[in-house]
């Protein structure tokens, strides 16, 4: 029985966690979508961060299933980036529903608060993923150090004059 490595496990999680944020982001679009817009700066800002979120979501999910190599330090710039827009998406958007005025009916204020919940879940899941995507990456960047320090250390030593001696070297003495 062997166990799996931290690398084998993250990779699984990270397929899990585009699902997750396909279905909140999703759900954060339709309600800012169908919700009466009580500002319509902020309810931009969110609209625009939960599509761009879902497209570049759907790019790099269809990279990974059609088996393009995604360098590791693309995945974890865009959930990066994705968890500082949603993350701030979130705080707009919770703004806007705590200064919804009485000229708005029930049903549009619990559109705003889901939409509000739902973004700080979205903001969750791509701030974890992120943190995924960076430990992915710092352990890749270990491995490529390691197997070049490997090659390194299989090369001559170097003589005590600071020079190795070739073949050529010891032909011309």
């Amino acid at each position: 029985m062997t166990l799996l490595s931290t690398f084998e496990v993250l990779i699984p999680c990270q397929d899990l966690l585009f699902i997750l944020q396909f279905v909140f982001g999703g759900l954060v679009w339709i309600l800012i979508a169908s919700s009466l817009v009580p500002f319509p700066q902020t309810q931009a800002w969110v609209m625009f961060v939960s599509v761009y979120c879902f497209i570049g979501t759907t790019v790099l999910l269809f990279r990974y299933m059609c088996g393009a190599n995604c360098k590791r330090v693309l995945d974890a710039a865009y959930h990066c980036t994705a968890a500082l827009f949603y993350f701030s998406a979130s705080v707009l958007e919770t703004w806007a529903t705590l200064s919804m005025d009485d000229g708005f009916s029930y049903e549009h204020y619990l559109e705003n608060v889901f939409a509000t919940v739902f973004s700080y879940v979205a903001t969750l899941l791509y701030m974890v993923h992120a943190v995924l995507s960076l430990v992915i990456w710092k352990k890749s960047v270990e491995e490529t150090q390691w197997k070049t320090l490997m090659v390194i250390s299989l090369r001559p030593p170097y003589s005590l004059t600071g020079r190795t001696e070739n073949a050529l070297d010891r032909g011309k003495k």
